[in-house]
């Protein structure tokens, strides 16, 4: 088979996502929990039930697909899909022929319906026999272990979990139920709740970067903290967290955090926050709940960034940032006064030498 012929499947192909379905309407309607709309010309329903997803210029009449952003609302006026989930400000633009799923939140009730059709590999049962397990780990039978995997003494992990190849979890580290762990992580001095999802390459509570300055040059200083990531927490591929110096770095609750972040020791992180590729926050750091921060910025140390604030791309961030607040820039500052600032400079930049008035000035004045 060529790599043309293999992925003429299209989204989702079998060769690597699971499958499942067909399910009629109404059970699409629940898994997505939005409000039916059935087709407006009166057409019938597929007889055996809807097969899967795909975007709205592929989806045949068997086939649900979405609409979450009006650039695209022209496609779902030509759609062929058979049902598709949409805002209510998009219902009439919806095909005759089509049925809808009208709901205030179409991305959230379409991640849903793709689940419903493309659930996860689930574990299966077992420890592959070139693993290495210590005789004291307790791993529960419903778990998998996969190839070359390293289990250390008193290592406990949870029901239905997935340990990747070549992965090593060191001695003490607990996990809890249905975690994923990708190939070629490694775990320890860390508590790890529910549901948590490690991807490949991610390094969890090695040492934090604590040293003293001696007479005779640096002295590391002992880091005796752990790592604990809350339940629902998902770890992007080549990340890395340090355990913490004294007190424990602490990833809240559902929070996610991208490819390539580092996490320094000490840092606290409250509910369900966002750190996007090659951010990086220093020691000690607290984020409190819903903060986002945005990719290739940098946090200093002890310093606090409130609940739901927002910390652009690339930014500087030297102080607190206010609750709600949204920053940008290096030294970070509010996103109305960096614009400022990036005005003026390219008025400045436009000015002429020994000229009192700008270009930019002028053409002010000729409008």
């Amino acid at each position: 088979m060529n790599a043309e012929n293999s992925l003429a499947a299209g989204p989702a192909n079998p060769r690597f996502f699971l499958r499942s379905g067909p399910f009629d309407a109404q059970a699409v309607a629940q898994a997505a929990q939005a409000t039916f709309v059935p087709p407006a010309d009166g057409r019938a329903l597929p007889a055996e039930g809807f097969k899967g997803i795909a975007p709205l210029q592929n989806a045949g009449s068997d086939e649900i697909s979405f609409l979450d952003n009006r650039r695209y609302a022209t496609l779902l006026e030509n759609t062929s899909a058979g049902l598709v989930i949409v805002a209510p400000a998009f219902a009439d633009k919806v095909p005759p022929h089509c049925a809808a799923l009208i709901t205030s939140e179409p991305y959230l009730a379409w991640s849903r319906v793709a689940r419903m059709f493309h659930p996860r590999h689930p574990a299966r049962a077992g420890v592959h026999p070139s693993a290495c397990v210590a005789s004291t780990a307790d791993i529960h039978p419903t778990c998998e272990v996969g190839p070359f995997a390293m289990i250390g003494e008193n290592v406990k992990i949870g029901a239905g979990s997935v340990i990747g190849a070549h992965t090593v979890i060191e001695q003490s580290v607990t996990l809890g139920e249905e975690c994923r762990i990708g190939g070629h992580v490694t775990l320890s001095h860390a508590v790890v709740g529910d549901r948590v999802i490690i991807l490949p390459g991610a390094r969890i509570g090695q040492d934090g970067f604590g040293f003293a300055v001696g007479p005779q040059g640096f002295e590391t200083v002992p880091q005796l903290g752990l790592v604990v990531l809350g339940n629902d927490v998902e770890i992007g591929a080549n990340t890395t967290i340090d355990r913490g110096s004294v007190n424990n770095t602490v990833i809240g609750a559902g929070s996610r955090l991208d490819n390539l972040v580092q996490i320094g020791h000490n840092v606290q992180m409250g509910r369900c926050c966002i750190v996007v590729a090659q951010a990086g926050i220093s020691g000690s750091t607290i984020l409190e709940d819903f903060v986002t921060i945005a990719a290739q910025a940098g946090l200093i140390g002890h310093i606090r960034i409130g609940e739901k604030a927002r910390v652009g791309a690339q930014c500087g961030v030297m102080s607190d940032v206010k609750s709600k607040a949204d920053v940008i820039g290096s030294p970070a500052m509010p996103f109305k006064e960096f614009f400022q600032n990036v005005a003026v400079l390219r008025r400045i930049a436009k000015k002429k030498p020994g000229s009192s008035e700008s270009s930019a000035d002028k053409d002010d004045k000729k409008d």
